[in-house]
């Protein structure tokens, strides 16, 4: 029998007054994690251009010499002289002076609020611009200076020696710029078609980066990567076997399915995701070979006032120091 509703009664519809129910917690999930800025060196730069050198031994050869012989003078290599720019990122926060004065939900103060929203952007465009295959680019009047990004510090420019391995081909990608290593100047070839990178992939350009002689430890990748690695298989046996912890009574069973550290015969990786990181990209980086040179480190500046406002800028101008890009590599898919 369907229930009547008593003549007159007063429901919530239309009500008059009644309070609303908002939370004092502003929700966000926006990742802030920064694999990269956070494993780069801080370092400090004077000008807007600032440089470096790199050098490398010669290759091991046969060295023997006639007893009583006077030797010549070996030819001398000179090391490279590399350099990037800076460059500027900021955000403006203008809040009016009634904003300020009225109580909102979750926040004592608006511009406060917002400034330390942006200050978490701009972190985030760090992360993203220095992973991108930008080149540097010197700026003029009207014209933003551009700092090179990782891409365009590692490889060679032979595609047999290159750590840069296209996942199309599974082989080097070499690098187009004059100089016998990258020096900011011109990005690696893409890797071709959209292709999977596998474990075997990562493995040749880590063995390539060895051949060079370096010593990577890290390799950030996006979230497909990750899981291929933790569920790839090597000469039969698979890398992370299911593992299941039945629990007890006071504790809940657990499966657990995840490669966190990679073991190589060149090396132990950790093995770290990052959502900014371009798609189709694996990096294998050495971060005591990078650095975030600041010209001008991260500054709240409170701009003029020119009415019933509040304006306060939030800078940086940093470029990116690729102190030897031998030692790091890259897989690369359809980018």
């Amino acid at each position: 029998m369907a229930e009547s509703l008593p003549t007159n009664t007063r429901l919530t519809y239309n009500a008059i007054g009644v309070r609303e129910d908002l939370s004092n917690i502003i929700y966000n999930i926006s990742p802030m994690d920064t694999p990269f800025v956070n494993g780069c060196g801080r370092g400090s730069c004077d000008n807007t251009l600032f440089e470096w050198q790199t050098d490398e031994l010669a290759a091991a050869a046969m060295n023997t010499q006639k007893e009583g012989y006077d030797i010549d003078a070996k030819a001398v290599s000179e090391p490279r002289r590399l350099t990037n720019y800076t460059q500027i990122s900021a955000t403006k926060v203008q809040t009016s002076g009634t904003a300020e004065a009225v109580d909102f939900a979750g926040r004592k103060s608006s511009q406060a609020y917002q400034l330390a929203k942006r200050a978490k952007e701009l972190k985030r465009d760090m992360e993203y611009m220095l992973l991108m295959g930008t080149v540097k680019n010197a700026g003029a009047s009207g014209t933003a200076r551009e700092t090179a990004g990782f891409p365009t510090w590692v490889g060679t420019n032979s595609t047999s020696t290159s750590p840069v391995i296209a996942a199309s081909t599974g082989a080097g990608l070499a690098n187009s710029g004059a100089s016998t290593y990258p020096d900011g100047t011109t990005a690696s070839a893409t890797g071709g078609a959209d292709t999977a990178i596998t474990l075997a992939m990562i493995n040749t350009c880590v063995g390539r980066i060895w051949d060079l002689g370096g010593s990577p430890n890290t390799i950030l990748c996006k979230s497909d990567v990750k899981q291929t690695i933790s569920s790839s298989s090597v000469g039969g046996a698979v890398v992370a076997d299911l593992y299941k912890d039945v629990g007890s009574k006071d504790s809940p069973a657990t499966a657990v399915n995840a490669v966190d550290v990679l073991v190589t015969d060149f090396g132990t990786f950790k093995i770290i995701p990052d959502r900014f990181l371009p798609d189709g990209n694996a990096d294998v980086i050495d971060f005591d070979l990078w650095s975030i040179d600041y010209l001008r480190p991260f500054r709240t500046e409170t701009l003029a006032k020119t009415g019933d406002s509040v304006k306060q800028m939030l800078i940086a101008e940093y470029g990116l120091r690729a102190k030897n890009g031998s030692g790091s590599g890259m897989v690369k898919s359809a980018i």
